[in-house]
């Protein structure tokens, strides 16, 4: 069993940074990749950025690709998802997402998560 707790969030202006963090708890291993999810008011949920444990490789969307970065503190259990140049269009809520033996890739490929938190709301005011 794996628990994901999500903090973080706020308002933010436009071109503005928030940095989101998921600290992960139970059996994590180095086989899992983890990531994040969004889901704005009326729309589906879509991927924004994944990172295996292991290795570290990341995958990204095209829609945040050179603004976000997703990076792991494997001593603290920790997942990180750095956004700078925020725009209107990031605002929703941001799930941290967990899944086995997968890469991040492909949890990107396959908007794939096992193992899901509760989520913080981001908000980017215009």
């Amino acid at each position: 069993q794996v628990q994901l707790v999500e903090s973080g969030g706020g308002l933010v202006q436009a071109g503005g940074s928030l940095r989101l963090s998921c600290a992960v708890s139970g059996r994590i291993l180095n086989t899992y990749a983890t990531g994040w999810f969004r889901q704005a008011p009326g729309k589906e949920r879509e991927f924004v950025a994944a990172i295996t444990w292991s290795s570290g490789i990341t995958y990204y969307a095209d829609s945040v690709k050179g603004r976000f970065t997703i990076s792991r503190d494997n001593a603290k259990n920790t997942v990180y998802l750095q956004m700078n140049s925020l725009k209107p269009e990031d605002t929703a809520v941001y799930y941290c997402a967990a899944s086995p033996r997968i890469t991040a890739q492909a949890m990107g490929v396959m908007s794939k998560g096992d193992y899901w938190g509760q989520g913080t709301q981001v908000t980017v005011s215009s």
